[in-house]
């Protein structure tokens, strides 16, 4: 049953493909710093394998919090990597065991590149699918890839 809240259906189904590729862009990005979580080694070993786990278990919450978005917005979650790996807009690196510096540089780059999205996915649910619950939700998810992309950053200064 769809949900009656106010929202066209052609205007649901666009907000939910572009919550798919939010889901999509966060479900690769945890599993990135998974990755670099399992893999970190050097001087600041500790220091960066807990900063990737806090990272990494605040993404796995939001992730179900999209997740859930897009259900309560009327659609079907995607939930295969094949899937996720089809709506992402960010890239992979399979075999590739960047050092440190990299791994953060690689980090930074996609969480910028999320926030961008972000941005216009916001202006989009205002103005074009007077969709302000998401707008709303998404403008928080923001705040938090903005924190983390911070935190990320003042490594590299």
């Amino acid at each position: 049953m769809k949900p009656a809240i106010g929202l066209s259906e052609k205007n649901l189904a666009a907000v939910n493909a572009m919550l798919t590729g939010v889901l999509s862009d966060g479900v690769v990005l945890y599993t990135k710093t998974r990755k670099f979580h399992w893999n970190v080694s050097g001087n600041s070993f500790m220091e960066l394998h807990q900063l990737f786990e806090e990272h990494y278990k605040k993404m796995e919450q939001s992730i179900d919090e999209v997740a859930e978005r897009i259900n309560k917005l009327g659609a079907n979650t995607p939930g295969t990597m094949q899937e996720f790996l089809e709506h992402t807009s960010l890239k992979e690196s399979p075999g590739k065991y960047p050092a440190q510096n990299e791994m953060i540089k690689e980090l930074l780059k996609d969480y910028e590149a999320i926030i961008v999205q972000l941005r216009k996915n916001i202006d989009d649910c205002d103005e074009k699918f007077k969709d302000a619950g998401t707008a709303d939700f998404l403008t928080d998810l923001l705040r938090e890839h903005e924190t983390m992309a911070w935190t990320l950053r003042r490594y590299l200064k």
